[in-house]
């Protein structure tokens, strides 16, 4: 069947008869953008080493690259709705692919946290525009299951990056967790261009809101930069109280610039339907106790029990199991039990699993643990995607996609800064306190946003 073929029977209406391989091409580019998050944590020791980074340098290494993808992500949503998601998606991934090749050939901080900001910029035009794509190709039940593949790629592949990462790194060196992208970009790329269907964009194309892009990642980089610099500098500082109010008023500034720009990035009314702020909400949870769990594992087993990076790796995949799992049953359940049982729920067993060696700190419950609480984020991935998305018009599919998104990648460089400066005096080395109080309060979080999910999130549609 040919590409004009494909192109009619998605302008006639009836589904696509690629959709569920468009779906598994798409699904593999997105795991190479949630790759690039937990794929360098278990290379983070050995590029700490060979570059000479500090903590601050380390934790940007991750929070470069998830701050410029979720900073811009809601530009890439508006870029797909205005120009096309096809368009979108295929530049995103031409700029990832060569972005990759840069950074493995970073010879110091600078070029490599460069290479990681460049990444970045292709995730946020590729991931939402993707995730638009998703959403348009089906419809019903056959969305919730096509959800559930999206997003258990998603999370499982967040924790298969770290068994990969293991392997990359005790093998060929860190540069190759990021070389790898290369040939896997350029095959993906090729088989998109051919497959993908036009769409035509009937709405006129204003200017792209460049500011209200800068705004909105600028004074989240204030935010997490607070919180990196409090590891060291502590929490209750002037200096830690201005960068918070400073990343305050940007975002303050945002929402005025999107509500008198003349082509803004988004309706700013979006983020108080009930739907998308409890999917925002879940999302930025889920991935802020993922990325907790593999930066604190990572360390653990490399710097207090002097695991080598293939056996980090390899301890890892019970994650992986256990989150795919549970996104693949929350996405079969979520039409007979409904989001906000489901929501709870993960919420209780990320709080429960992270509580594990919170409680005890050996090897044995670090995985045992860390596997419950992946169990959970799984679910949570599933059931935040479709509450934000289940309710949206399909002209607001890639700006809603955006959002969800955005979060997603906050969360991610809020819970890698936080728990970088919570477990600051273990990074150091000589002591498992710093670990013990990630593993708190990342149990103490989840707990409490339960008890916050519970009451946000929406019934079912009536």
């Amino acid at each position: 069947m040919n590409q004009q073929t494909h192109d009619a029977s998605a302008r006639d209406g009836a589904a696509h008869p690629l959709r569920w391989r468009i779906l598994g091409l798409l699904g593999v580019a997105q795991l190479m953008l949630i790759l690039d998050v937990t794929v360098v944590a278990i290379a983070l020791p050995h590029i700490e080493t060979d570059l000479g980074l500090g903590r601050q340098a380390v934790t940007w290494t991750v929070s470069a690259y998830t701050l410029t993808f979720g900073g811009l992500m809601l530009l890439g949503g508006r870029a797909a709705d205005l120009f096309g998601a096809r368009r979108v998606v295929l530049a995103g991934l031409l700029i990832f692919t060569a972005a990759s090749l840069a950074t493995g050939l970073a010879g110091g901080a600078a070029p490599l946290l460069g290479g990681r900001i460049a990444q970045g910029v292709g995730a946020a035009l590729m991931s939402p525009s993707a995730l638009s794509f998703v959403v348009h190709l089906f419809d019903g039940d056959e969305r919730n299951k096509a959800l559930g593949v999206w997003s258990a790629l998603g999370g499982g592949g967040a924790a298969l990056g770290v068994l990969l990462g293991g392997a990359l790194t005790a093998g060929p060196g860190w540069p190759w967790v990021f070389y790898v992208n290369v040939p896997l970009g350029v095959v993906i790329f090729v088989a998109l261009a051919r497959m993908l269907p036009r769409q035509r964009v009937s709405a006129p194309r204003p200017r792209l809101d460049v500011l209200g892009a800068a705004l909105v990642t600028a004074s989240s980089g204030a935010l997490i930069y607070a919180f990196i610099r409090a590891g060291d500098h502590g929490w209750v500082t002037g200096a830690t109280g201005a960068l918070v109010l400073l990343a305050a008023a940007g975002y303050v500034a945002f929402v005025i610039r999107q509500k008198t720009a003349r082509s803004p990035m988004m309706d700013v009314t979006l983020l108080v339907r009930r739907p998308v702020a409890t999917g925002t909400f879940l999302i930025l949870m889920a991935t802020a106790l993922m990325i907790a769990v593999f930066f604190l594992g990572t360390f653990y087993f490399q710097h207090a029990e002097d695991f080598g990076a293939l056996r980090t790796g390899l301890l890892f995949l019970p994650v992986a199991v256990a989150t795919m799992l549970g996104a693949n049953l929350t996405g079969r359940a979520l039409a007979r039990a409904g989001a906000r049982p489901l929501a709870v729920a993960g919420l209780v067993v990320a709080a429960a699993g992270m509580a594990v060696p919170a409680l005890s700190m050996n090897p044995v419950t670090v995985v045992v643990g860390t596997a419950v609480a992946g169990a959970g984020t799984g679910a949570m991935f599933v059931v935040a995607s479709a509450t934000a998305l289940g309710r949206v018009a399909p002209h607001e599919s890639g700006v809603a996609s955006g959002i969800v998104s955005t979060f997603h990648e906050f969360g991610a460089s809020i819970g890698a800064a936080v728990i970088s400066s919570v477990a600051a005096a273990s990074l150091a080395g000589g002591t498992l306190s710093g670990f013990t109080d990630g593993f708190v309060l990342a149990a103490v979080a989840a707990a409490a946003g339960a008890v916050a999910a519970a009451v946000l999130t929406p019934g079912p549609a009536r």
